[in-house]
């Protein structure tokens, strides 16, 4: 299982935090898109870096063209010498519609048709074919030399994309090359509907599991503690409640036999209850959701629960000391 560690967005120390991360023996450096482009970070990184693969987790896919990612994604892929990957999320509504002004329908079908969009533009920048993609959501039919890169030595990027419902799942399956499971998930979810949606996405695409990643940032709840521990536990079930209140992950507690408290944290979200909201999580949720113990016991934990399924994880632990997060590291690479 490969690991992955998380850098911040602060352009000025995110060379030095991902150099960091490569000496520590993580696979992969990762960002997200929240206050910050996600890419410019990854862009330093490459910089400070030889090793580590370079991933968006993720980059807000609707919120820009699929010409304007294939581009990012091809100078970012040329510049760190194939170690960058692609890795989209959808977001919600609201805040495609209202925060990036931009257009929102159905959005597994647009999803594929996004990740074919800019396949065939990598085709043609790459393998000189014509430029020839007429979709439902996207049209691309003219490419010139003018605009088109020229340091195609590394070809273009791999794609991850984030995915909960068992459509996107299997939009994953199907058209990307990996898929980046939410935290938010239980093992029986994974199982029952993650895994089933990927081989349809498989069956359709004619590929096999083998030609595949799935990346999976479970919670883990540890500490050198007992107060360390109570903390983490805390900030954990607050996250749980978290995205427990949001109604598309309902099948998620479903899964557990939870569905009606995803509309009781629903309500109290919108009433601003936050710490309320994580007191519903019970030490018996908590472990539905999380790897919980000692830092020495959580390599082996997380290969017993995932170790069949998952090939690469971010799981976060930055609450215990560098030496203890590069053994979790070796062993879990091991």
């Amino acid at each position: 299982m490969r690991v992955d560690g998380h850098v911040e967005l602060n352009l000025n120390t995110v060379g030095d935090q991902a150099s960091e991360l490569e000496k520590m023996g993580y696979a992969g450096v990762t960002t997200v898109e929240t206050a910050h482009d996600p890419f410019f970070p990854l862009l330093v990184a490459a910089q400070h870096t030889e090793k580590v693969e370079l991933m968006t987790s993720i980059a807000v896919a609707f919120a820009r063209s699929p010409m304007t990612l294939a581009n990012i994604g091809h100078d970012l892929n040329a510049y760190s010498k194939g170690r960058f990957v692609l890795g989209l999320g959808s977001q919600v509504k609201p805040h495609i519609a209202k925060r990036f002004s931009m257009p929102w329908s159905s959005p597994a079908a647009r999803m594929r048709e996004y990740i074919m969009a800019m396949r065939a533009i990598w085709g043609c920048w790459h393998k000189h074919e014509p430029l020839e993609f007429t979709g439902q959501f996207y049209t691309h039919t003219l490419m010139t030399p003018y605009f088109t890169p020229t340091n195609n030595e590394y070809g273009a990027p791999k794609v991850f994309l984030a995915a909960v419902g068992p459509k996107m799942t299997e939009v994953a399956g199907e058209v990307a090359d990996g898929v980046i499971i939410h935290a938010f998930t239980t093992g029986k979810y994974l199982r029952e509907t993650t895994l089933p949606a990927l081989e349809q996405g498989f069956a359709k695409a004619g590929k096999s599991r083998d030609d595949f990643e799935i990346s999976y940032p479970a919670f883990v709840v540890t500490g050198q503690t007992e107060e360390e521990m109570h903390k983490a536990e805390i900030a954990t079930c607050k996250q749980i409640a978290f995205y427990g209140s949001t109604p598309a992950y309902r099948p998620v507690l479903e899964s557990i036999g939870l569905g009606e408290m995803q509309e009781e944290l629903n309500t109290m979200s919108k009433q601003g209850r936050w710490d309320e909201m994580g007191e519903l999580i019970t030490p018996d949720i908590m472990k539905e959701f999380a790897v919980i113990g000692e830092p020495d016991t959580i390599a082996g934990q997380m290969k017993a629960r995932y170790g069949d399924i998952v090939d690469r994880t971010s799981a976060a632990y930055a609450n215990i000391p560098k030496d203890k997060r590069v053994e979790i590291i070796r062993q879990l690479s091991v």
